[in-house]
């Protein structure tokens, strides 16, 4: 007899993940005395039941496919015994196999409020272990159901087609542009709670998830169940479909906005207003965003409001002075030149 479904479609999963990993990261010819290492595929592990049984298959599906598994976990310090925590979910992890495994303890700030500080901790740390480790990937246990969050919260905050295409199934980080991948942005939380529960895998359950004083965790248990009492269920299954169709929207306007943008700077490299006029909306303000970027303004704290405030410098100028803009980045017309600098 087959795996239950639920480790069935876990299993599928990370093997379809881990075949793409294979062709990204073909194995280099070895001469015959020589024997090259397998490519490491890591995954970032909480002790929930989404990392768990996502550590649970990688284990299982990754010898299969010549390929060396290993393990992260990361401590924020935000709970008492948060270090103990880690620890038991290390422990965990070697038990199913996976080597290398580790504990990163970070310090998370309070730019961008306490969910996005933790966030960019968490990477920066999981960025680290797969340098030190030259790993090839880091799987993230993202769900559908995350999906679906991730997608109202973007369409809480006004931000954009880009903010409602969601978490992308591939992604990158500092010099690795397909870096994390993630699984399970078909499967929903329910399939990867069974897949543990059918192992008998130890779970963890963050009581930050259930913690009202954070937006996520609001909208989880009061606002997708909201929806669906009033909309019928197939919301969160619908909500991940918009974000997959807007991703493809999103990174068409993104590939135009890459090709127009050299056609709307001088020969100093300064974008002349004139010419930005003459573009569409989206592809106009996907230039301003990327050149407020490059200018040193962090793209997390970059929303819509501020890229609408500088594209009225193009659109509706009336002598407007400098636009402040995150990361202490000014915008400012001089002259039909749009000039975007740290201030």
């Amino acid at each position: 007899m087959g795996p239950h479904p639920a480790v069935a479609a876990i299993r599928l999963a990370v093997r379809r993940v881990l075949h793409d990993v294979l062709n990204d990261h073909p194995a280099p010819e070895a001469s015959v005395h020589e024997q090259l290492p397998s490519p490491l595929v890591l995954v970032a592990c909480s002790g929930g039941a989404d990392s768990m049984a996502l550590a649970s298959a990688l284990a299982f599906e990754a010898p299969r496919l010549g390929i060396r598994a290993g393990g992260v976990t990361v401590d924020h310090g935000l709970q008492p015994g948060s270090d103990l925590r880690a620890a038991e979910v290390t422990l965990r992890l070697r038990e199913l196999g996976l080597d290398p495994v580790e504990s990163t303890a970070v310090t998370v700030g309070r730019e961008g409020g306490p969910e996005a500080a933790a966030r960019d901790a968490r990477y920066s740390a999981l960025d680290a272990a797969a340098e030190r480790h030259g790993a090839a990937a880091v799987l993230l246990g993202h769900t559908r159901d995350d999906q679906a969050e991730t997608v109202l919260l973007g369409l809480a905050r006004g931000s954009g087609i880009r903010s409602l295409s969601g978490m992308a199934a591939v992604s990158g980080g500092p010099g690795a542009a397909r870096r994390y991948r993630r699984p399970f942005l078909q499967l929903d939380r329910q399939t990867a709670r069974k897949a543990c529960m059918v192992q008998s895998l130890p779970v963890w359950d963050d009581p930050h998830n259930a913690d009202p004083a954070y937006t996520r965790s609001r909208l989880r248990h009061e606002g997708l169940p909201a929806l669906e009492k009033a909309l019928g269920k197939g919301v969160v299954e619908a909500l991940a479909r918009t974000a997959q169709l807007s991703r493809d929207d999103a990174d068409a306007l993104d590939a135009w906005a890459g090709q127009a943008e050299s056609s709307v700077r001088d020969a100093a490299g300064l974008l002349e207003c004139a010419k930005l006029y003459a573009l569409p909306p989206a592809v106009r303000r996907r230039i301003l965003r990327r050149a407020a970027i490059q200018a040193g303004a962090p793209a997390g704290s970059l929303f819509a409001r501020h890229i609408e405030e500088v594209d009225r410098l193009i659109t509706g100028w009336r002598g407007q002075g400098v636009i402040n803009l995150p990361g202490k980045v000014v915008a400012q017309r001089q002259g039909g030149r749009l000039v975007i600098r740290q201030g």
